[in-house]
């Protein structure tokens, strides 16, 4: 492969800056008879049938983004990756800047409580470790983060967004993520009930979203990319529901990693490395729902692997018809196309 097989010209104005209002008026690009149709999400009941299953990714987003001050006086914003230890006492970081950064170094709130010291650099060395200086819990901590902290909206999204929750799935549960798992954002309580009344079963797993999902591959191969790791949980519930269910439909890629990496691995909760692309052995989703993705991101190596090439004609087609592309833009409903791999072809 090459990069420019998962590049796409992605011109400004179709990111989308503000969520559709109500959830469920976001437009979805449906591919799953081999015909396009152009819906809109509360549509999605069309394409459901009983028995089939419904898979979320329950993770909240954490305010993470902390705007701290140097002993120095200068400004830093920190953001909140992923907890290191059990007690949420020391997290992996991003600090910019970060280049004069000293091991030891207490970082203080604006208005001058000390609120985390640095420990120093990750193996990696484009990271930070840090240990948070109060709370000696990890709900207190937790409070601590949520007080100082803001949403880490991407850095694409340049409009103020007014209601914090619309940068939360609506089913969201434990603070961990460092970005929504985008595709359940369109979801409403009154549209999750209507599918449950199809007698369509929702089944939930979580799968901690860290930046480097979004991070752009950046090899001239995107094989050659070094994949992100993840924490995920697939309860042992939910994965007896796939498995007999008579399909599987994943709403987000995060969905779709949590159950084939506990396919793939035998493991339901775990760290996963799993990269997907194209020539995966697919061995439990069947119809996928995802937003639109950014070029040359591992996340379009996966819809390639789940469609093909079908994904560059379905892009052009949503850009001719001005869909809304990224974190608060339109979705899709895609089937696992015919000439992708399953785990029976081999």
């Amino acid at each position: 492969m090459q990069l420019a097989d998962i590049d796409y010209n992605l011109p400004d104005h179709f990111i989308a800056q503000v969520p559709m209002e109500p959830r469920d008026a976001a437009r979805m690009l449906v591919c799953v008879n081999q015909e396009v149709e152009h819906r809109n999400v509360r549509d999605i009941t069309e394409f459901l049938n009983a028995g089939d299953v419904l898979v979320v990714n329950e993770t909240r987003v954490l305010p993470s983004r902390l705007s701290l001050v140097r002993h120095t006086g200068g400004r830093v914003e920190v953001l909140l990756l992923e907890p290191l230890t059990d007690d949420d006492s020391e997290w992996e970081a991003l600090i910019r800047p970060g280049r004069k950064m000293r091991d030891g170094e207490i970082l203080a709130t604006p208005t001058g409580e000390e609120f985390a010291e640095v420990l120093g650099r990750s193996d990696a060395g484009d990271t930070f470790r840090i240990r948070l200086c109060g709370g000696s819990t990890p709900s207190e901590r937790r409070s601590a983060i949520t007080q100082v902290g803001s949403l880490p909206l991407p850095p694409y999204i340049t409009t103020i967004l007014e209601d914090v929750e619309r940068y939360q799935t609506v089913y969201s549960q434990v603070a961990k993520s460092s970005a929504a798992p985008t595709a359940g954002l369109h979801f409403t309580p009154e549209l999750l009930q209507k599918i449950e009344l199809m007698g369509v079963t929702i089944a939930k797993v979580e799968l901690v979203v860290g930046l480097d999902t979004f991070k752009p591959v950046d090899v001239e191969n995107p094989l050659d990319h070094v994949i992100h790791s993840e924490w995920y949980n697939v309860p042992h519930e939910t994965m007896q529901l796939v498995e007999n269910a008579q399909r599987v439909i994943a709403v987000g890629t995060t969905s779709v990693r949590a159950l084939e990496s506990a396919a793939t691995t035998g493991e339901l909760s775990g760290r996963t490395r799993l990269f997907i692309t194209p020539g995966y052995s697919w061995k439990l989703v069947d119809l996928m729902m995802t937003n639109f993705h950014m070029p040359r991101t591992t996340l379009l190596l996966m819809v390639q692997a789940f469609i093909g090439e079908k994904w560059r004609d379905l892009y052009a087609e949503a850009q001719r018809e001005n869909y809304r592309f990224l974190s608060f833009g339109d979705a899709m409903l895609l089937a696992r196309s015919c000439n992708s791999t399953t785990e029976s072809d081999l």
